[in-house]
């Protein structure tokens, strides 16, 4: 197992390598820069006040050398200063770390909370009323985009009912309410379905219908056996929902104004703020290989019949 995570560990290295170049490549190739974007909306500025600006960020040396210079600095433990705030990249990135694991909990709480049960309930209730009922308002759920559920809940919530904030006033569970809800209406829709779908699979299995010959009570089999082998399927699910939420949901953060990696992540793309999209991209590798091995680790867990690629002696 050590030398698994070891293993995995060491790949993030290239995974990282990768992904940084690409994403600088692709910034450099998208036609402006964060100077164009800076003057852009202050009339005509002398050429060079532009070159000079330019010059002192950088901006006029090759791509080869930015690159090396970004990632000597990333090394060392330097992510460089924003081109837009002037203030220091990594210290306004981990600014906005609080608010996104407010929401990336409280939206995985309630998902879970949500989902798992009816998912269960669905599949005790096979092609009864219960579950076309459930899978249903789960079908309608996963149809509605995010931003038309985040207009419909400030609608109620708080222009009619006035009970929460229309957008967020500070990293606060009050104004976290609308987003979570938001969040995670859509992803219960979506996992009700897969959870169901994984254990009713279980139930049709032959050590079910075995137990329910000994005699054995449904609900026992059902809390001690049928989840524990569905579990695989959640966690899987469960742990693609806490990378992408961890990354920030960009269109939710923005519309709620909460201040989050995600909306960072997009006022960086708007301004054409190199660097503080470097550290996104950097942050967003490492989250989803860190995941990914901890989803590895918990399979392992689980399922004793899983050896995470090492050969049994």
């Amino acid at each position: 197992m050590k030398k698994y995570i070891g293993k995995r560990l060491l790949q993030l290295i290239p995974v990282l390598l990768g992904i940084t170049f690409l994403s600088f490549a692709m910034m450099r190739a998208a036609g402006s820069d964060a100077i164009i974007e800076l003057y852009g909306d202050k009339g005509a500025v002398a050429q060079e006040i532009i070159d000079a600006k330019r010059a002192e960020l950088g901006l006029d040396r090759p791509f080869l050398v930015q690159y090396g210079a970004w990632l000597k600095g990333l090394l060392t433990g330097d992510m460089g200063i924003s081109y837009v705030s002037g203030k220091n990249v990594f210290d306004t990135f981990v600014s906005k770390l609080p608010a996104t694991l407010l929401l990336t909990v409280l939206s995985i709480v309630a998902t879970v909370v949500i989902s798992i049960p009816l998912g269960i309930w669905a599949a005790v209730k096979h092609d009864r009323f219960t579950d076309y009922f459930l899978r249903f308002f789960s079908f309608v759920g996963n149809s509605l985009p995010n931003f038309f559920v985040a207009l419909l809940l400030m609608q109620l919530f708080s222009i009619r009912w006035k009970l929460l904030p229309v957008i967020s006033n500070g990293t606060t569970v009050q104004s976290a309410i609308l987003p979570t809800l938001t969040l995670a209406i859509a992803m219960s829709a979506k996992y009700m379905r897969q959870v169901r779908a994984t254990v009713l699979e279980e139930l049709n299995k032959d050590y079910v219908l075995g137990a329910k010959a000994r005699g054995v009570r449904g609900s026992v089999t059902l809390w001690r056996s049928v989840l524990k082998s569905s579990m695989l399927t959640i966690i899987t699910l469960l742990a693609l929902s806490i990378g992408s939420l961890l990354g920030g949901t960009a269109i939710i953060e923005s519309i709620f104004m909460w201040d989050g990696v995600g909306k960072l992540a997009v006022d960086s793309i708007t301004m054409r703020d190199y660097p503080m999209i470097q550290a996104y991209v950097v942050w967003m590798a490492i989250i989803y290989v860190m995941v990914n091995l901890i989803t590895d680790i918990l399979y392992h867990v689980l399922d004793p019949r899983i050896r995470l690629g090492v050969q049994e002696g």
